[in-house]
Protein backbone atom coordinates (compact mmCIF):
# COMPACT_ATOMS: atom_id res chain seq x y z
CA UNK A 1 0.00 0.00 0.00
CA UNK A 2 0.90 3.43 -0.49
CA UNK A 3 2.24 5.04 2.52
CA UNK A 4 0.90 8.40 1.91
CA UNK A 5 -2.47 6.69 0.89
CA UNK A 6 -1.86 4.96 4.04
CA UNK A 7 -1.11 8.06 5.91
CA UNK A 8 -4.32 10.17 4.33
CA UNK A 9 -6.19 7.53 5.43
CA UNK A 10 -4.98 7.31 9.07
CA UNK A 11 -5.97 10.91 9.28
CA UNK A 12 -9.35 10.97 7.63
CA UNK A 13 -9.89 8.51 10.61
CA UNK A 14 -8.27 10.64 13.15
CA UNK A 15 -10.30 13.05 11.85
CA UNK A 16 -13.76 11.43 11.79
CA UNK A 17 -13.02 10.17 15.46
CA UNK A 18 -11.76 13.51 16.65
CA UNK A 19 -15.75 15.17 15.48
CA UNK A 20 -17.59 11.82 16.77
CA UNK A 21 -15.61 13.08 19.83
CA UNK A 22 -17.14 16.46 20.12
CA UNK A 23 -20.88 15.23 20.34
CA UNK A 24 -19.90 12.84 23.02
CA UNK A 25 -17.55 15.28 24.90
CA UNK A 26 -20.74 17.46 24.94
CA UNK A 27 -23.44 14.96 26.07
CA UNK A 28 -21.32 13.98 28.29
CA UNK A 29 -20.62 17.62 29.81
CA UNK A 30 -24.64 18.62 29.53
CA UNK A 31 -25.54 15.19 31.52
CA UNK A 32 -23.01 16.23 34.40
CA UNK A 33 -24.02 20.04 34.37
CA UNK A 34 -27.39 18.93 34.46
CA UNK A 35 -26.66 16.39 37.50
CA UNK A 36 -24.59 18.82 39.37
CA UNK A 37 -27.51 21.51 38.54
CA UNK A 38 -29.71 19.03 40.86
CA UNK A 39 -27.41 20.05 43.75
CA UNK A 40 -27.32 24.10 42.73
CA UNK A 41 -31.21 23.54 42.77
CA UNK A 42 -31.59 21.93 46.12
CA UNK A 43 -29.51 24.57 47.73
CA UNK A 44 -31.84 26.89 45.81
CA UNK A 45 -34.33 25.45 47.44
CA UNK A 46 -32.57 25.73 51.13
CA UNK A 47 -31.86 29.49 50.16
CA UNK A 48 -35.33 30.48 49.28
CA UNK A 49 -36.89 28.75 52.72
CA UNK A 50 -33.51 30.67 54.90
CA UNK A 51 -34.58 34.15 52.91
CA UNK A 52 -38.09 33.80 53.58
CA UNK A 53 -37.40 33.33 57.01
CA UNK A 54 -35.09 36.22 57.47
CA UNK A 55 -37.55 38.53 55.44
CA UNK A 56 -40.37 37.60 58.14
CA UNK A 57 -37.71 38.39 60.80
CA UNK A 58 -36.70 41.48 59.54
CA UNK A 59 -41.02 42.75 59.43
CA UNK A 60 -41.19 41.97 62.87
CA UNK A 61 -37.56 43.88 63.74
CA UNK A 62 -37.17 47.00 61.17
CA UNK A 63 -33.55 47.36 62.94
CA UNK A 64 -32.38 44.52 61.03
CA UNK A 65 -33.42 44.96 58.02
CA UNK A 66 -29.89 46.59 56.51
CA UNK A 67 -28.35 43.43 57.59
CA UNK A 68 -31.03 40.95 56.40
CA UNK A 69 -30.93 42.88 53.16
CA UNK A 70 -27.12 42.39 53.10
CA UNK A 71 -27.15 39.12 53.76
CA UNK A 72 -29.31 38.18 50.68
CA UNK A 73 -27.53 39.87 48.40
CA UNK A 74 -24.06 38.04 49.43
CA UNK A 75 -25.53 34.77 49.72
CA UNK A 76 -27.84 34.98 46.38
CA UNK A 77 -24.33 36.26 45.13
CA UNK A 78 -22.56 33.54 45.68
CA UNK A 79 -25.50 30.93 44.45
CA UNK A 80 -26.30 32.57 41.51
CA UNK A 81 -21.80 32.83 41.08
CA UNK A 82 -21.34 29.20 41.70
CA UNK A 83 -24.67 27.95 39.36
CA UNK A 84 -23.03 30.47 36.18
CA UNK A 85 -19.46 29.00 37.14
CA UNK A 86 -21.52 25.18 36.83
CA UNK A 87 -22.53 26.34 33.24
CA UNK A 88 -19.30 27.68 32.32
CA UNK A 89 -17.28 24.54 33.35
CA UNK A 90 -19.68 21.99 31.82
CA UNK A 91 -21.82 24.13 29.19
CA UNK A 92 -19.56 26.40 27.97
CA UNK A 93 -22.09 28.97 28.36
CA UNK A 94 -19.76 31.59 30.28
CA UNK A 95 -21.95 34.58 31.28
CA UNK A 96 -20.79 37.67 33.54
CA UNK A 97 -23.46 38.45 35.68
CA UNK A 98 -24.33 42.27 35.48
CA UNK A 99 -24.39 43.66 38.90
CA UNK A 100 -28.05 43.66 41.14
CA UNK A 101 -29.52 41.24 43.37
CA UNK A 102 -33.12 40.71 40.94
CA UNK A 103 -31.50 39.11 38.12
CA UNK A 104 -30.03 36.85 40.16
CA UNK A 105 -33.09 35.43 42.37
CA UNK A 106 -34.82 35.61 39.26
CA UNK A 107 -32.83 33.75 37.74
CA UNK A 108 -32.15 30.90 40.95
CA UNK A 109 -35.81 30.94 40.91
CA UNK A 110 -36.74 30.42 37.53
CA UNK A 111 -34.90 27.82 37.30
CA UNK A 112 -36.32 26.02 40.29
CA UNK A 113 -39.55 24.34 38.53
CA UNK A 114 -37.16 22.16 35.49
CA UNK A 115 -34.77 21.42 38.33
CA UNK A 116 -37.37 19.63 40.07
CA UNK A 117 -38.65 17.77 37.64
CA UNK A 118 -35.24 16.59 36.89
CA UNK A 119 -34.56 15.55 40.26
CA UNK A 120 -38.26 13.64 40.21
CA UNK A 121 -37.30 11.76 37.00
CA UNK A 122 -32.97 10.90 37.48
CA UNK A 123 -33.85 8.35 40.45
CA UNK A 124 -36.24 6.66 38.30
CA UNK A 125 -34.47 6.82 35.12
CA UNK A 126 -31.16 5.51 37.02
CA UNK A 127 -33.60 2.43 38.64
CA UNK A 128 -34.63 1.44 34.58
CA UNK A 129 -30.68 1.94 33.73
CA UNK A 130 -29.60 -0.04 36.47
CA UNK A 131 -32.09 -2.58 36.16
CA UNK A 132 -32.59 -3.15 32.12
CA UNK A 133 -28.32 -2.99 31.50
CA UNK A 134 -27.25 -4.49 34.55
CA UNK A 135 -29.42 -7.06 34.14
CA UNK A 136 -28.60 -7.78 30.40
CA UNK A 137 -24.94 -7.43 31.62
CA UNK A 138 -25.57 -10.09 34.74
CA UNK A 139 -27.67 -12.88 32.40
CA UNK A 140 -25.03 -12.69 29.10
CA UNK A 141 -21.47 -12.98 31.59
CA UNK A 142 -23.72 -16.05 33.90
CA UNK A 143 -25.20 -17.43 30.43
CA UNK A 144 -28.80 -17.08 32.31
CA UNK A 145 -31.10 -15.21 29.14
CA UNK A 146 -34.41 -16.55 27.90
CA UNK A 147 -36.00 -15.79 25.23
CA UNK A 148 -39.10 -13.23 25.53
CA UNK A 149 -41.97 -13.61 23.97
CA UNK A 150 -43.42 -10.21 21.60
CA UNK A 151 -46.89 -9.78 20.50
CA UNK A 152 -47.16 -7.12 17.77
CA UNK A 153 -49.89 -6.81 15.30
CA UNK A 154 -49.77 -10.33 12.99
CA UNK A 155 -46.89 -11.38 14.23
CA UNK A 156 -45.83 -12.98 17.18
CA UNK A 157 -41.39 -12.55 18.03
CA UNK A 158 -39.09 -14.13 20.52
CA UNK A 159 -36.46 -11.71 21.52
CA UNK A 160 -33.37 -12.38 23.84
CA UNK A 161 -33.61 -11.13 26.85
CA UNK A 162 -30.02 -9.74 26.58
CA UNK A 163 -30.72 -7.74 23.66
CA UNK A 164 -34.25 -6.64 24.88
CA UNK A 165 -32.60 -5.20 28.20
CA UNK A 166 -30.04 -3.58 26.43
CA UNK A 167 -32.22 -2.38 23.97
CA UNK A 168 -34.59 -0.48 26.47
CA UNK A 169 -31.41 0.65 28.91
CA UNK A 170 -30.30 2.37 25.25
CA UNK A 171 -33.32 4.02 25.35
CA UNK A 172 -33.49 5.29 28.32
CA UNK A 173 -30.09 6.63 28.53
CA UNK A 174 -31.24 8.49 24.98
CA UNK A 175 -34.17 9.88 26.66
CA UNK A 176 -32.05 10.72 29.54
CA UNK A 177 -29.66 12.59 27.40
CA UNK A 178 -32.39 14.67 25.61
CA UNK A 179 -33.87 15.44 28.75
CA UNK A 180 -30.16 16.76 30.23
CA UNK A 181 -29.90 18.61 26.97
CA UNK A 182 -33.37 20.32 27.17
CA UNK A 183 -32.45 21.07 30.75
CA UNK A 184 -28.83 22.57 30.30
CA UNK A 185 -30.31 24.88 27.02
CA UNK A 186 -33.27 26.38 29.80
CA UNK A 187 -30.48 27.28 32.26
CA UNK A 188 -28.30 28.93 29.28
CA UNK A 189 -31.23 30.81 27.91
CA UNK A 190 -32.18 32.02 31.12
CA UNK A 191 -28.53 33.01 32.14
CA UNK A 192 -28.85 35.22 29.01
CA UNK A 193 -31.66 36.65 28.85
CA UNK A 194 -31.40 37.43 32.97
CA UNK A 195 -27.96 37.95 33.57
CA UNK A 196 -26.40 39.18 30.18
CA UNK A 197 -24.93 37.98 27.16
CA UNK A 198 -22.63 35.42 26.92
CA UNK A 199 -19.15 35.67 25.57
CA UNK A 200 -20.50 33.98 22.44
CA UNK A 201 -23.29 36.25 22.67
CA UNK A 202 -20.84 39.07 22.46
CA UNK A 203 -18.70 37.83 20.10
CA UNK A 204 -21.68 37.53 17.31
CA UNK A 205 -22.45 41.20 18.27
CA UNK A 206 -19.31 42.30 17.37
CA UNK A 207 -18.85 40.67 14.16
CA UNK A 208 -22.03 42.23 13.19
CA UNK A 209 -20.87 46.00 14.61
CA UNK A 210 -17.36 45.12 12.49
CA UNK A 211 -19.35 43.94 9.32
CA UNK A 212 -21.77 46.87 9.44
CA UNK A 213 -18.90 49.31 10.43
CA UNK A 214 -16.45 47.70 7.43
CA UNK A 215 -19.37 48.68 4.90
CA UNK A 216 -19.86 51.62 6.46
CA UNK A 217 -16.27 52.84 6.05
CA UNK A 218 -16.23 51.86 2.81
CA UNK A 219 -19.10 54.27 1.77
CA UNK A 220 -17.28 56.90 3.97
CA UNK A 221 -13.80 56.50 1.81
CA UNK A 222 -16.18 56.32 -1.41
CA UNK A 223 -17.88 59.78 -0.72
CA UNK A 224 -14.05 61.14 0.61
CA UNK A 225 -12.63 59.94 -2.93
CA UNK A 226 -15.48 62.12 -4.54
CA UNK A 227 -15.15 65.00 -2.60
CA UNK A 228 -11.51 65.06 -3.08
CA UNK A 229 -12.74 64.80 -6.87
CA UNK A 230 -14.77 67.69 -7.63
CA UNK A 231 -12.46 69.82 -5.38
CA UNK A 232 -10.11 68.75 -7.94
CA UNK A 233 -12.14 69.49 -10.59
CA UNK A 234 -13.60 72.28 -10.06
CA UNK A 235 -10.96 74.01 -8.40
CA UNK A 236 -7.53 73.18 -9.61
CA UNK A 237 -8.19 71.80 -12.32
CA UNK A 238 -9.66 75.18 -13.68
CA UNK A 239 -6.65 76.75 -12.80
CA UNK A 240 -4.48 74.73 -14.47
CA UNK A 241 -6.50 75.35 -17.64
CA UNK A 242 -6.43 79.24 -16.73
CA UNK A 243 -2.46 79.22 -16.26
CA UNK A 244 -2.09 77.13 -19.77
CA UNK A 245 -4.36 79.41 -21.44
CA UNK A 246 -2.19 82.70 -20.20
CA UNK A 247 0.81 81.15 -21.06
CA UNK A 248 0.06 79.94 -24.08
CA UNK A 249 -1.45 83.10 -24.67
CA UNK A 250 1.93 84.98 -23.83
CA UNK A 251 3.79 82.30 -25.94
CA UNK A 252 1.92 83.33 -29.40
CA UNK A 253 2.54 87.21 -28.56
CA UNK A 254 4.32 89.65 -30.21
CA UNK A 255 4.20 92.92 -28.21
CA UNK A 256 6.74 92.50 -25.45
CA UNK A 257 5.01 94.79 -23.35
CA UNK A 258 1.31 92.17 -23.06
CA UNK A 259 3.73 89.74 -23.10
CA UNK A 260 4.87 90.93 -20.01
CA UNK A 261 1.43 91.41 -18.60
CA UNK A 262 0.27 88.08 -19.50
CA UNK A 263 3.12 86.30 -17.66
CA UNK A 264 2.52 88.87 -14.67
CA UNK A 265 -1.43 87.46 -14.80
CA UNK A 266 0.01 83.75 -15.05
CA UNK A 267 2.35 83.95 -12.23
CA UNK A 268 -0.34 85.22 -9.88
CA UNK A 269 -2.44 82.65 -11.10
CA UNK A 270 -0.01 79.77 -10.33
CA UNK A 271 0.26 81.57 -6.54
CA UNK A 272 -3.42 81.74 -6.24
CA UNK A 273 -3.45 77.51 -7.82
CA UNK A 274 -0.12 76.72 -5.48
CA UNK A 275 -2.57 77.77 -2.22
CA UNK A 276 -5.86 76.10 -3.88
CA UNK A 277 -3.32 72.86 -3.85
CA UNK A 278 -1.85 73.44 -0.68
CA UNK A 279 -5.54 73.55 0.53
CA UNK A 280 -6.92 70.24 -0.78
CA UNK A 281 -4.11 68.70 0.40
CA UNK A 282 -4.52 70.26 3.88
CA UNK A 283 -7.94 68.80 3.35
CA UNK A 284 -7.23 65.56 2.68
CA UNK A 285 -4.74 65.06 5.46
CA UNK A 286 -2.63 67.67 7.18
CA UNK A 287 1.36 66.89 7.72
CA UNK A 288 0.67 68.72 11.03
CA UNK A 289 -1.73 66.18 12.90
CA UNK A 290 1.55 63.83 11.95
CA UNK A 291 4.60 66.45 12.59
CA UNK A 292 3.03 68.25 15.41
CA UNK A 293 0.31 66.41 17.05
CA UNK A 294 -3.49 67.07 17.28
CA UNK A 295 -3.48 69.69 19.72
CA UNK A 296 -1.55 71.88 16.77
CA UNK A 297 -3.56 70.36 14.08
CA UNK A 298 -6.68 71.78 15.50
CA UNK A 299 -4.83 74.98 16.40
CA UNK A 300 -3.82 75.37 12.43
CA UNK A 301 -8.29 74.76 11.98
CA UNK A 302 -8.93 77.71 14.30
CA UNK A 303 -6.53 80.08 12.68
CA UNK A 304 -7.97 79.21 9.33
CA UNK A 305 -11.43 79.69 10.37
CA UNK A 306 -13.34 82.55 9.66
CA UNK A 307 -15.19 82.15 13.23
CA UNK A 308 -13.40 82.86 16.91
CA UNK A 309 -12.53 79.15 17.30
CA UNK A 310 -11.06 78.61 20.90
CA UNK A 311 -9.04 75.00 21.35
CA UNK A 312 -8.78 73.26 24.89
CA UNK A 313 -6.81 70.32 25.27
CA UNK A 314 -6.07 68.07 28.15
CA UNK A 315 -4.26 65.57 26.76
CA UNK A 316 -1.83 63.31 28.96
CA UNK A 317 -0.09 61.50 25.63
CA UNK A 318 -0.02 62.41 22.01
CA UNK A 319 -2.93 59.53 21.04
CA UNK A 320 -2.71 56.64 18.43
CA UNK A 321 -2.26 58.14 14.66
CA UNK A 322 -5.65 56.81 13.90
CA UNK A 323 -7.73 58.44 16.78
CA UNK A 324 -5.87 61.47 16.60
CA UNK A 325 -6.94 61.59 12.65
CA UNK A 326 -11.29 60.68 13.31
CA UNK A 327 -11.10 63.10 16.15
CA UNK A 328 -9.14 65.71 14.31
CA UNK A 329 -11.52 65.38 11.00
CA UNK A 330 -14.74 65.21 13.27
CA UNK A 331 -13.80 68.87 14.57
CA UNK A 332 -12.95 70.44 11.32
CA UNK A 333 -16.31 69.32 9.87
CA UNK A 334 -18.11 70.28 12.73
CA UNK A 335 -16.46 73.63 12.79
CA UNK A 336 -16.94 73.99 9.00
CA UNK A 337 -20.64 73.16 9.38
CA UNK A 338 -20.66 76.14 11.78
CA UNK A 339 -19.48 78.46 9.57
CA UNK A 340 -21.59 77.54 6.63
CA UNK A 341 -25.08 76.73 8.30
CA UNK A 342 -25.56 77.26 11.81
CA UNK A 343 -24.61 81.36 11.95
CA UNK A 344 -22.30 80.73 14.42
CA UNK A 345 -20.40 83.74 16.42
CA UNK A 346 -17.89 81.45 18.51
CA UNK A 347 -17.06 77.57 18.36
CA UNK A 348 -15.31 75.81 21.01
CA UNK A 349 -13.66 72.64 20.70
CA UNK A 350 -12.46 70.82 24.23
CA UNK A 351 -10.28 67.56 23.82
CA UNK A 352 -9.46 65.35 26.97
CA UNK A 353 -7.29 62.49 26.89
CA UNK A 354 -8.30 60.98 30.72
CA UNK A 355 -10.23 58.15 31.93
CA UNK A 356 -9.12 55.70 29.05
CA UNK A 357 -11.18 57.58 26.50
CA UNK A 358 -10.64 60.59 23.98
CA UNK A 359 -13.30 62.52 24.45
CA UNK A 360 -13.95 65.56 21.81
CA UNK A 361 -16.60 68.24 22.40
CA UNK A 362 -17.23 70.81 19.61
CA UNK A 363 -20.21 73.29 20.96
CA UNK A 364 -20.75 76.38 18.79
CA UNK A 365 -23.73 78.96 19.63
CA UNK A 366 -25.59 78.95 16.60
CA UNK A 367 -28.83 78.49 15.36
CA UNK A 368 -29.12 74.95 15.76
CA UNK A 369 -31.04 72.09 13.91
CA UNK A 370 -27.97 70.29 12.43
CA UNK A 371 -29.24 66.65 11.06
CA UNK A 372 -26.89 63.94 12.39
CA UNK A 373 -28.16 62.07 9.51
CA UNK A 374 -26.21 64.37 6.89
CA UNK A 375 -23.42 63.12 4.52
CA UNK A 376 -20.77 64.83 6.48
CA UNK A 377 -21.49 64.04 9.98
CA UNK A 378 -22.65 60.02 8.60
CA UNK A 379 -19.63 59.66 6.91
CA UNK A 380 -17.67 60.91 9.99
CA UNK A 381 -19.51 58.99 12.64
CA UNK A 382 -18.65 55.82 10.22
CA UNK A 383 -15.24 56.75 10.69
CA UNK A 384 -15.45 56.79 14.45
CA UNK A 385 -17.79 53.80 14.78
CA UNK A 386 -14.43 51.63 13.05
CA UNK A 387 -12.52 52.32 15.79
CA UNK A 388 -15.23 51.16 18.26
CA UNK A 389 -16.42 54.82 19.59
CA UNK A 390 -19.51 57.02 19.47
CA UNK A 391 -20.39 60.19 17.92
CA UNK A 392 -23.72 62.07 18.75
CA UNK A 393 -25.33 65.48 17.97
CA UNK A 394 -27.38 67.41 20.13
CA UNK A 395 -28.58 70.42 17.66
CA UNK A 396 -31.84 71.50 19.37
CA UNK A 397 -33.67 74.12 17.03
CA UNK A 398 -32.40 77.32 18.35
CA UNK A 399 -28.95 76.29 19.07
CA UNK A 400 -26.77 75.69 20.74
CA UNK A 401 -24.91 72.47 18.62
CA UNK A 402 -22.64 70.02 20.70
CA UNK A 403 -20.95 67.48 18.68
CA UNK A 404 -19.77 65.04 21.11
CA UNK A 405 -16.77 61.77 20.25
CA UNK A 406 -15.73 59.24 22.17
CA UNK A 407 -12.72 56.93 21.21
CA UNK A 408 -11.63 54.15 23.80
CA UNK A 409 -7.62 54.55 24.38
CA UNK A 410 -5.47 51.18 24.23
CA UNK A 411 -4.62 49.95 27.36
CA UNK A 412 -1.68 51.38 27.55
CA UNK A 413 -3.01 54.72 27.62
CA UNK A 414 -5.43 54.79 29.80
CA UNK A 415 -4.94 57.17 32.57
CA UNK A 416 -8.06 57.51 35.32
CA UNK A 417 -9.67 60.61 35.59
CA UNK A 418 -8.97 62.06 39.10
CA UNK A 419 -13.11 62.23 39.28
CA UNK A 420 -13.36 58.72 38.52
CA UNK A 421 -15.06 56.50 40.85
CA UNK A 422 -13.39 54.89 43.24
CA UNK A 423 -10.71 57.68 43.88
CA UNK A 424 -12.13 58.96 46.84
Amino acid sequence: MDESGGARGTTGLRARAGAAAVPLGRAAGEFTGTVLGLVTAALTLVWAAASLLLLAAALVRPSARPRTRDALSRWTGKLCDLDLARLERWTGCAVRARPGTAHRAAYLLLRLPLALVCGYLAPSAALLVAVFLGGAALEAVTGTGTSVPVSLPGARLSVSSVNLGLAVGLVVLAAVWLVAALASAVDRSLARRLLGPSHEDLLNRRIDELTQTRSGIVRAVDEERRRIERDLHDGVQQRVVALAMLLGRAQRGTDPERTAGLLREAHTESRILLDELREVAWRVYPTALDTLGLEAALTEVARRSPLPVAVRSDLPAPPPRELAAAVYFVARESITNAVKHAGAGEVIVHVDGRGGVLDLRVLDDGRGGADPEGSGLTGLARRVQALDGTLSVHSPAGGPTTVHAALPLPDEQRIRSPHAPGDR
